[in-house]
């Protein structure tokens, strides 16, 4: 039977030279693989006493919806800015780049609320950073992150130290 990791397309030199793009649509398209990743990313929360799941768009909503359903939790979805129709919270933070600005609901986290948060990838770690302080902004108590990757080349951890953090499938490199 293959590992996971088997079904992870990899890209030499995308979206740069010396960059290999991990490519986790390879993982969606295929039945076994998308049930191996939510059945395993699912297991990363065993034992954890927790309230609502925490997806950032878009792939967080992939995974995060039905582990959210399979738990019978709640799920939040955190946006980018203007694209949440009610009374939102936001925060911006840094890409290689300039900056972007995410949003989720004011009323979505209530005090108190254990949230784990889940993501397809962590990379640099800013986008989940600033999902944190969202959340610990309402009041909601972060007690799990997962992810499918990491990119452990690109030291996200840094930004999340702290934080009880586990990912499935770990690359040294960028």
């Amino acid at each position: 039977m293959k590992k996971l990791e088997d079904y992870v397309r990899s890209i030499p030199d995308f979206p740069e030279k010396g960059i290999v793009f991990r490519d986790v649509t390879s993982v969606l398209q295929d039945k076994d693989s998308l049930k191996m990743s939510i059945d395993q990313m699912q297991a990363l929360l065993d034992g954890k006493d927790i309230d609502v799941i925490v997806g950032p768009e878009s792939r967080g909503f992939i995974f995060g919806v039905p582990i959210a359903y399979n738990l019978n939790k709640a799920f939040v979805p955190v946006r980018k800015k203007g694209k949440l129709p009610c009374e939102t919270i936001e925060m911006e933070y840094a890409l290689e780049y300039g900056t972007a600005t995410i949003e989720m609901h004011k009323d979505a986290i209530k005090p108190g609320q254990k949230v784990a948060i889940v993501d397809d990838l962590i990379a640099t770690g800013g986008t989940i950073e600033a999902i944190t302080k969202l959340i610990e902004s309402l009041g909601g108590i972060v007690v799990k992150i997962i992810f499918l990757m990491e990119l452990e080349g690109l030291h996200g951890r840094d930004k999340l130290k702290g934080y009880d953090i586990e990912t499935v499938i770990k690359y040294e490199g960028k």
